[in-house]
């Protein structure tokens, strides 16, 4: 009986993927799904955070946050604040419960006169824009993940995006 000649890894590297090959990867994947699963949610995350607008502007950090941002609650009393800040705007905003799946909005934004808001869902994007002592606010929003676009009045400013939370 002939036996193979054992070949380097280099040259099996270098061969097309086989059957043995997929059905290898097919268990390798089965073994991550069972130790590490993808948390819930984070390739929704993903995707709703990768926008072209996203591409091209200032990233805002989230700095504080009263409540547990993530975390739903079904108390009508549970108001959220939280706060981000980028180099040129810091932004804070008020969540309020107003049903079992609806929210109040609230913000606030420093510098903020004439500021265009963008409140993107999953499924709406909502705009207004802010007053000129910086405040907005959106009635009827829909709970989940959310994100802010702020733009500021100048032609040369940058968009500021914020990171993603569940409200």
């Amino acid at each position: 009986m002939n036996r193979p000649v054992p070949r380097s890894i280099d040259e099996l590297a270098n061969e097309p993927i086989d059957d043995a090959d997929a059905a290898a990867l097919r268990d390798l994947a089965r073994i991550y799904d069972a130790l590490d699963p993808v948390p819930r949610g984070l390739v929704d995350r993903v995707k709703f955070g990768l926008t072209l607008d996203a591409l091209h502007a200032e990233i805002a950090e989230l700095q504080r946050s009263s409540g547990l941002v993530g975390v739903r609650s079904e108390a009508a009393g549970d108001v959220q604040s939280v706060t981000f800040t980028s180099g040129t705007l810091t932004t804070m905003i008020t969540v309020t419960p107003t049903s079992a799946d609806r929210v109040r909005v609230d913000g606030w934004i420093a510098p903020g006169g004439g500021v265009a808001v963008e409140l993107r869902g999953r499924t709406t994007t909502r705009h207004t824009v802010a007053d000129p002592d910086g405040r907005f606010a959106f009635d009827d929003v829909a709970k989940g993940l959310a994100q802010f676009v702020l733009r500021p009045p100048t032609v040369e400013a940058r968009p500021v995006v914020t990171p993603s939370i569940e409200i």
